[in-house]
């Protein structure tokens, strides 16, 4: 019933997408003049430098194959970070009687978010509104222009990309937009079913996922530092820092407080089943971040070629700081430790991918081993909430230091973007970057995440619980959601 209902909101849209529907085409004119070879000559260097063809050229409208080739392969790496790194890396932590709920979340979640992007989520966030008379929303909601993604096709959107296709440009957003609400289920696993994770994640795609993402991403978007010279806020986010880990990492960290305990937490034994997959799962991770960082570059230009560096020194440097710590803490440096390392690494990293040097890289290294680290083995055992696999403890703690040390290490050396006349200027983003100050305007969006992801999921946990129940009977808890929930054992032998 509440697919099928979602199935018939675009309906109520019709009005709004007629409203931003492109007009009927002008009467047939006379055939341009042919391109002379110097003006097919610049939309070529245009392809080099990553920057849109002229209107007037033969390439205007086309998809750039390289580039375009590039984001598919990207589009495609963001989703086997999900399926199946994610999968393997939180199946492998949770114990074997629930290893099979988790991956049937990580399948479950990419299909309905996938159903909610091609009916309203893509255009919530990056449907752009009239440049004159925009509604007063409009810097949090994107226009309902795309809406089952109408008017979404092969040639390029020049308002997000040059060269890729807006089809291409649809297809790798969604990957993030799946990833996202399947790190949460890290905080809840094996304690709460598998009806209400999905309901939850309904609900909180459209109340938190999509705004934010417009407001980050969105071309006219409230925090869109670098592309709306209107933004409220200056903010840079390359690639997720608030909009994926952020969201996810504090949004999970009120869900498990509201979901309560694991039956037996603090007393039975609840280590990994298997550390071997978590192993796995995480080089998964990390190939897969490749797309995720470096294809937020969105072309195969030196920008990406940054971020591919920095999220590997990044990375890298904390999976060695992070073991490195617990030696000197515990004694013996674990599996487990390293490949938390590694993925803190590659979360505090991705906001500033794109926007810092080698040597910025080296130091958000250092720093995701050391921050994160205290946050899941100091500050969990304080409080006592029941983070399970630490999404809290490396994607919220880590994704907001990584939001606020993009703003003290980004640099318009790496990437120009930053002090771009044509966009940065009048929200004084250029003035920032050059100056100082940034750091108050990432403070500002990083403030503006948590009361979002906080609030609204307070709110959607209480309607879940009163629509299908949150947690299964204490009987189906210590037997295992894989039977209880799917009647089916990971492991038969």
């Amino acid at each position: 019933m509440l697919l099928a209902a979602l199935v018939a909101m675009p309906l109520l849209f019709g009005n709004l997408i007629a409203q931003d529907a492109a007009p009927a085409a002008p009467a047939a004119e006379a055939a341009p003049a042919e391109p002379t070879l110097d003006a097919r000559v610049a939309d070529l260097e245009q392809y080099f430098n990553n920057l849109a063809p002229s209107a007037e050229g033969k390439l205007n409208g086309l998809p750039g194959p390289g580039h375009n080739g590039f984001l598919m392969v990207c589009a495609a790496l963001v989703l086997f970070m999900t399926l199946p790194g994610l999968a393997l890396f939180y199946g492998g932590l949770v114990r074997s009687k629930n290893v099979l709920s988790i991956l049937a979340q990580c399948l479950g979640i990419a299909g309905v978010v996938t159903i909610l992007w091609y009916l309203f989520g893509f255009t919530m966030i990056f449907g752009e509104h009239p440049a004159e008379g925009a509604p007063g929303w409009a810097a949090y909601i994107g226009s309902f222009k795309y809406a089952m993604l109408n008017g979404v096709g092969g040639a390029p959107n020049g308002n997000y990309t040059g060269w890729p296709s807006f089809a291409t440009f649809s297809m790798y957003q969604l990957m993030f937009a799946i990833i996202t609400p399947a790190l949460i289920i890290g905080a809840v696993a094996e304690r709460m079913k598998f009806s209400a994770v999905i309901l939850f994640v309904i609900l909180w795609m459209i109340v938190v996922y999509f705004p934010l993402a417009h407001m980050v991403w969105g071309f006219d978007g409230l925090m869109n530092g670098v592309w709306n010279g209107a933004a409220a806020i200056p903010a840079i986010d390359f690639a997720g820092g608030t909009v994926v880990h952020m969201s996810s990492g504090w949004s999970a960290l009120v869900l498990c407080l509201m979901l309560g305990k694991r039956n037996g937490f603090g007393k039975d034994k609840m280590s990994p089943h298997s550390m071997v997959l978590v192993m796995v799962g995480t080089g998964m991770l990390w190939v897969g971040w490749y797309g995720f960082n470096a294809g937020s570059a969105l072309a195969a230009d030196g920008i990406a070629s940054q971020a591919f560096m920095t999220t590997t020194l990044a990375a890298a440097t904390a999976t060695f700081v992070w073991g490195l710590i617990e030696k000197l803490h515990r004694g013996k440096p674990s599996v487990l430790g390293f490949c938390s390392g590694a993925v803190a690494g590659l979360v505090v990293i991705t906001p500033a991918a794109g926007f810092v040097t080698a040597g910025g890289a080296m130091i958000i290294g250092i720093l995701a081993g050391v921050i994160p680290y205290f946050g899941v083995v100091f500050l969990k055992s304080k409080l006592g909430y029941d983070d399970a696999l630490d999404t809290f403890g490396i994607h919220g703690i880590g994704g907001t230091l990584g939001a606020i040390i993009t703003g003290v290490l980004a640099t318009d050396s790496v990437n120009a973007n930053l002090i771009s006349e044509t966009y940065a200027v009048p929200n004084g983003l250029a003035k920032l970057v050059t100056e100082g100050g940034l750091v108050g305007a990432q403070l500002k969006a990083a403030l503006l995440t948590i009361v979002l992801s906080v609030v609204a999921t307070f709110v959607i946990t209480l309607i879940v619980k009163l629509v299908v129940g949150l947690r299964p009977s204490a009987e189906d808890e210590a037997q295992g959601l894989d039977l209880a929930d799917h009647g089916e054992a990971g492991y038969e032998h």
